[in-house]
């Protein structure tokens, strides 16, 4: 039996015990990325998956983020999606691999003919139900926009973000998967106890934030102050987790998304 990028999503506890027990075999190093960060093939039981693994010794020093720490943000930004019922995280945990313990997610694929819903677009072109975030020009002088779709699934992805203070969101982490689902990846600078939130995301900057999406606030802060807190806690400091709980509290009171922060790069770089 081998399962696909998205099989596991739906029996979250099989996918688990593949990430956690499973053979891990690495196929090789994704270079574009900042840290160390390797593919592998996961197998147990006669059950196969791909993975990202990112060993803890593969970070790269940041100023503003505990050394050694990403990995454990990268599970706690799955902890905090799954509690939200969302599933906009793929399966992620802490375990030992070739070189030394580290993060291991589940590798999602996606179809060619995905349709993509953050991008570079020309300026005068920005498709219907888009919103530009910034203006952008190509080598030859031609007017782009960054831009993404007014889409439920991005703006569920933008409340997950403000909720774990990303200060990450690239276009390229943003991804669409073969069920038609969106998924959030690169999760290691979160939690931070600053507002650090940057992201492509803005188009819903100081709107209403979705009533269903309100629901799940209301009961994701008991969650933090009850089991989730304390799976979080072996990842994330008591300040962290009292700063998380903190931001789902101010967006239930205000019941808006944030506006862009004016003492911190509201867009990452590169944005895509």
């Amino acid at each position: 039996m081998t399962l696909s990028g998205l099989q596991p999503l739906r029996d979250g506890d099989a996918a688990l015990r593949l990430l956690r027990d499973g053979t891990l075999d690495l196929e090789g190093r994704l270079v574009d990325a900042s840290n160390t960060t390797l593919r592998g093939i996961l197998t147990l039981d006669g059950v196969t998956a791909r993975c990202v693994y990112k060993p803890v010794r593969g970070e790269r020093p940041l100023w503003d983020f505990p050394d050694g720490t990403l990995a454990g943000r990268e599970v706690s930004a799955y902890l905090v999606s799954n509690a939200t019922g969302w599933d906009l995280v793929p399966p992620t945990v802490l375990r030992d691999g070739p070189f030394g313990p580290g993060s291991c997610q589940l590798w999602i694929d996606e179809p060619e003919d995905a349709e993509p819903l953050v991008g570079f677009v020309p300026a005068e072109e920005v498709p219907p139900r888009w919103f530009p975030i910034a203006a952008a020009r190509d080598d030859d002088g031609a007017a782009y926009a960054l831009a993404h779709a007014d889409d439920p699934r991005l703006a569920r992805l933008a409340v997950l973000d403000a909720v774990i203070n990303n200060a990450d969101r690239k276009g390229g982490h943003v991804l669409v998967g073969a069920d038609d689902r969106i998924y959030g990846v690169d999760h290691g600078v979160s939690f931070h106890v600053e507002d650090k939130l940057r992201t492509v995301l803005w188009g819903w900057a100081g709107k209403q934030v979705p009533p269903d999406a309100m629901e799940v606030l209301d009961g994701l802060g008991a969650q933090i102050a009850g089991a989730l807190g304390e799976e979080l806690a072996e990842h994330l400091t008591i300040s962290e987790i009292d700063e998380l709980a903190a931001r789902v509290e101010k967006l239930r009171q205000t019941g808006r998304f944030p506006q862009p922060p004016e003492d911190w790069p509201a867009i990452p770089w590169p944005p895509m």
